[in-house]
């Protein structure tokens, strides 16, 4: 069975965090902009007002203050709602941010469709690919609230421009404080040698609860964690290639331009192997209830078993 330690929501792994760093580094400094509880940055408004500032309603000034602080020598955090965060200052994050490589901290909270009610307006399905096509840029995707924490202090003293994508709903809790987290290192969650599930942020448990499923009916998948999008852990997809010989992604992002995208650029140039992709099919979300949209968008084991399926019809 898949081993399950709680659920919480990753958003506040990203708080927690920033407080743990702002006890120990006088060099932190967050930035919000009127989403402070709602992305979990409060905690550190509370503890270190000083270093801590609303800008309000205004996502360029966010990245063009930020901005300013990496270059008098604070290490910036910036957070709202991931849609926001990443594509209404694009241009400032391009051309400020990463042309002078400077090092700013961005959080995009509720990414992916289980903002649920908000609906499409606020569901961030297209930040993966916006962020990681820009030069500098580290793109981080943590699976859980525990590795959230631990990819926000990583990213805090990772040179240069970090997004690290996080979520509003409450999630099943994967990882240990012992369980190792690095940078561009994937992780295997699972053995198998008949195909390898990639899968990353809130898809891990999918892909690990869809392996449960594949192994009562024969089929061995090894569940790959690939928490950093960018840079990506080649040659562990390499590996993953020549051992199953079959790939499937699995990302709560659209399809085009994200993670799978990502996968397959390492997979065609190195080891080419049949893929299916398991994300958003080139639409928007609706409001609803987590849950559901999940199951309608086929963003579940279900459909991931089903992908898993088809790729193997073109395993030579």
């Amino acid at each position: 069975m898949v081993k399950v330690y709680g659920n919480k929501a990753t958003r506040f792994g990203f708080g927690e965090a920033l407080v743990e760093l702002g006890k120990k580094d006088e060099k932190i400094f967050v930035l919000g902009a009127d989403t402070a509880s709602s992305v979990a940055i409060n905690g550190f408004q509370d503890a270190f007002p000083d270093r801590f500032a609303n800008v309000g309603i205004a996502e360029s000034n966010l990245i063009g203050i930020a901005s300013g602080l990496a270059l008098a020598g604070f290490i910036p955090f910036v957070a709202t709602y991931g849609v926001f965060a990443s594509g209404r200052p694009w241009e400032q994050i391009r051309t400020t941010v990463c042309y002078s490589n400077l090092n700013v901290k961005i959080g995009g909270s509720h990414s992916g469709l289980m903002v649920g009610p908000d609906g499409a307006t606020h569901q961030a399905l297209e930040e993966i690919a916006i962020m990681r096509c820009l030069p500098k840029m580290t793109v981080i995707s943590p699976c859980d609230v525990i590795e959230t924490k631990k990819a926000t202090i990583a990213g805090a003293y990772h040179k240069g421009p970090v997004y690290i994508r996080y979520g509003r709903e409450n999630i099943p809790i994967l990882t240990e404080e012992q369980t190792p987290f690095e940078i561009g290192k994937a992780q295997v969650f699972k053995q198998g040698k008949d195909v390898c599930i990639m899968a990353t942020g809130t898809m891990v448990y999918e892909a690990l609860m869809a392996s449960e499923i594949l192994e009562k009916e024969g089929i061995q998948a090894k569940v790959l964690n690939i928490h950093t999008i960018k840079p990506i852990d080649e040659k562990a997809i390499i590996d993953c290639a020549k051992e199953c010989g079959a790939i499937v992604t699995a990302e709560e992002h659209q399809i085009f331009g994200g993670f799978g995208s990502a996968v397959a650029e390492v997979v065609v140039r190195n080891m080419p192997v049949p893929m299916e992709f398991v994300g958003m099919n080139d639409c928007f979300g609706e409001s609803g209830k987590p849950a559901d949209l999940m199951i309608k968008y086929g963003l579940k084991d279900v459909n991931i078993v089903k992908a898993v399926k088809k790729v193997l019809l073109r395993k030579s």
